[in-house]
């Protein structure tokens, strides 16, 4: 964690933190972007029941204090110096308070969650949609309103935080009497944090507002699908505007531009400009960020196991580093045929089926741990693929530029699959967490720290530009033709693995 301590006390900072699934990191941020201090620590997941995946906020709080306190430390600074805080949290991880008292009724329930996967099947297949569906398709025939075409859609899935809360208000008696009594607050983790930090300041940004379904892309929330759920709107927070921080720190701000984000999970997302983008296929039309009158929208596609599953591979000591996985897959050939679904948590778009397992197939007498270890990283690269075919055929927007990061694109092996397969340049930096440094940026624009976008683009700095190796001169790219019927026998797999938790 080395710093530089001047003890200049005129100079001040930016105070940026990450929540992520497994740590909190705070970071303090100099004029140049330098980070000058930091601190993280270890958030630890919870299991109560097969499929429930949850944090404890007090932990989780104890965190917060600790990583802030410890990166100012770790910088030489005082706390009088830091000019902004900005916060960057998970998507889709909520839990319910005590308006009164602040105190969570439950735990923090994560966007891992799969507690409501019945319930998002019953709906899908309900009459109600079905009727919702022809209805919104005549008024689209009719008035040609977007909002009508995403209504008639729309399709719900367990990363929708809709039907947990839903669940919530079913099983905890506690939080249906809270609503009652008008004295129940819905929110994510930094809606949260924000309540404790200014002692009962209750808002919301808009980016994590988008995955509840009930907040419109015209920025309010919606009185239908809040009756359609019978959910009272007076849980919700007053919405303010906030941004999509991995894609702001990544300098995204160009139509076309794109930014995957590779931790626990992988979050591909493109900026699409004035329009919000509707999708039949699982991608998400999400508000980007809103800084003035501007207002940005992304389409943006998941996968929810990406480090999950290298961290399952080094529990089951697959390897002892993880600096090693590299290594370990360019030392073989192939993965002797071995294929690795990455679904702990189900599959994302575009096959949106959360009853999928995680497999690993093709197993034989010779395959090895480096085998292994290839076809876990490979399965990385393939989703990744997939996610970007769709975002491709979907948005249909010329795809300028690919910027990634997170811890998983530390990952050369990964890199270079991941750009030999999309047939384009990926871009890394050299600071992997960009979440910290996008809230970062935004702190800082919003407080004149920094002034302008184009003063954030002049502070980028590349680690390394991945280039599709084999790519013709002229012409179109091609995968290479080792590599069709690998990703043909992995796709395979993945039909295997899907519905296999929906059987009796």
């Amino acid at each position: 964690m080395g710093t530089r301590r001047n003890g200049f006390n005129k100079e001040t900072f930016i105070l940026s933190v990450d929540v992520g699934t497994t740590s909190i990191r705070c970071h303090v941020y100099d004029k140049e972007a330098n980070i000058r201090g930091l601190c993280s620590t270890e958030v630890v997941l919870l299991y109560p029941e097969v499929g429930h995946v949850e944090m404890d906020p007090d932990e989780l709080w104890r965190g917060f204090i600790t990583v802030v306190k410890g990166a100012v430390q770790d910088a030489g600074a005082h706390m009088h110096q830091i000019e902004a805080l900005g916060i960057s949290t998970q998507r889709g991880t909520i839990t319910t308070w005590n308006r009164t008292t602040g105190v969570p009724f439950h735990n923090f329930i994560t966007w891992q969650d799969q507690r409501a996967a019945d319930l998002v099947k019953s709906w899908n297949r309900s009459c109600t949609m079905k009727m919702i569906h022809s209805v919104m398709k005549t008024l689209y025939f009719l008035s040609r309103q977007k909002r009508c075409l995403a209504a008639s859609l729309i399709v719900f899935s367990t990363q929708h935080v809709t039907f947990r809360l839903v669940w919530i208000l079913t099983h905890y008696k506690q939080v249906h009497q809270a609503v009652a009594e008008g004295n129940c607050c819905f929110g994510t983790i930094d809606s949260w944090l924000l309540f404790k930090l200014t002692k009962g300041w209750f808002v919301f940004g808009p980016y994590p507002c988008n995955l509840t379904l009930f907040f419109d892309l015209q920025m309010c929330w919606s009185g239908f699908f809040c009756s359609l759920f019978s959910l009272p709107i007076s849980i919700f927070p007053k919405v303010i505007a906030d941004q999509q921080a991995a894609m702001f720190g990544e300098c995204c701000f160009d139509v076309g531009d794109v930014k995957i984000t590779m931790g626990t999970g992988t979050f591909m997302d493109i900026n699409t400009g004035s329009k919000p983008h509707t999708s039949v296929a699982g991608l998400y039309p999400l508000v980007g960020w809103k800084i003035g009158s501007e207002l940005v929208y992304l389409a943006e596609g998941s996968s929810a196991d990406t480090g999950t599953a290298i961290k399952w591979a080094q529990e089951l000591e697959l390897f002892s580093d993880v600096q090693e996985t590299s290594a370990m897959a360019y030392s073989v050939s192939d993965s002797d045929g071995v294929c690795f679904v990455p679904s702990f948590s189900g599959l994302q778009a575009p096959l949106n089926d959360p009853k999928a397992c995680a497999s690993l197939m093709g197993l034989k007498p010779s395959t090895t741990k480096c085998h292994l270890i290839r076809a876990i990283l490979e399965s990385i690269a393939f989703r990744n693929k997939q996610l970007y075919d769709t975002m491709l055929r979907e948005t249909r927007i010329p795809i300028t530029r690919i910027r990634v990061d997170g811890g998983v694109s530390s990952n050369d092996f990964v890199m270079q699959l991941t750009a030999d397969l999309f047939g384009k340049k990926v871009t890394r930096p050299q600071h992997c967490e960009m979440s910290c440094l996008g809230a970062a940026f935004v702190a800082g624009l919003g407080t004149g720290f920094w002034r302008t976008r184009e003063e954030l683009k002049k502070l980028q700095s590349t680690d390394e530009v991945f280039v599709p190796q084999g790519l013709p001169k002229g012409g179109a790219y091609c995968p290479g033709r080792e590599y069709i019927p690998v990703i043909q026998s992995w796709e395979s797999a993945l039909r295997r693995s899907m519905n296999w938790y929906g059987k009796p």
